[in-house]
C-alpha cells in the first residue's frame, strides 16, 4: 500500500498473471511432457475430513486453482479450512499474436500444475458433509476436469 499526498492509501490491485508461480527455477522453460497415467503421490488424504480427487488428466492454471479455491473458501462461510494440495510449477510459453515462424521458443506465459487420475486438489476440515459437498460442486465449474468428493472414513 502507498500513500498518496492528499493523504488517501491507494489500494493495489493484484495481478492475476502473477497468483501462484515458483520463487524461481533452475531451467526457465521446460518441455510440454507427455500426460498419461496415474497419480503415484498426493492421492492420499493427509490433511482435512474431505477432498476433491481429480478424476482425468489435465493441465490446471494457477487462474484456475485460485478460482476454485475462492470458491471452495466462500461455500465454507468461515466454517472450515482448507488446503491446496496442487501447485503451478510447470511453465507453459506462448509466442505473441501476429508474429512469424522461427526465433525460438516463447516466453512464460503462465504455469500450471499437472493433474493425474487420483490426484488430491484440496482439502477441507472443520466443516458439514453437505456443505463442503456443495462447495466443492461450485468450485469444480471453475476446473477443467471431472472430480470426485472423498472422505477420510471411504479410503
Amino acid at each position: 500500500m502507498s500513500e498518496l499526498k492528499s493523504g488517501y492509501i491507494k489500494r493495489l490491485k493484484p495481478n492475476l498473471k502473477k497468483m501462484l508461480q515458483p520463487k524461481r527455477r533452475k531451467f526457465i522453460k521446460e518441455f510440454r511432457g507427455r500426460r498419461h497415467g496415474v497419480a503415484t503421490r498426493g492421492s492420499v488424504i493427509s490433511f482435512g475430513d474431505f477432498a476433491m480427487k481429480a478424476q482425468e488428466v489435465a493441465w490446471v492454471t494457477s487462474a484456475q486453482i485460485e478460482s476454485a479455491r475462492r470458491t471452495i473458501t466462500h461455500g465454507l462461510k468461515k466454517g472450515g479450512r482448507v488446503w491446496v494440495r496442487v501447485f503451478p510449477d510447470k511453465p507453459i510459453t506462448s509466442r505473441p499474436a501476429g508474429k512469424r515462424m522461427g526465433g525460438g521458443k516463447g516466453d512464460i506465459s503462465t504455469y500450471v500444475a499437472v493433474v493425474r487420475p487420483g490426484m488430491i486438489l484440496f482439502e477441507v476440515a472443520g466443516a458439514d458433509s453437505a456443505i463442503v459437498r456443495e462447495a466443492f460442486r461450485k468450485a469444480s465449474a471453475k476446473l477443467p476436469i471431472d472430480i470426485k468428493v472423498v472422505s477420510r472414513e471411504e479410503e
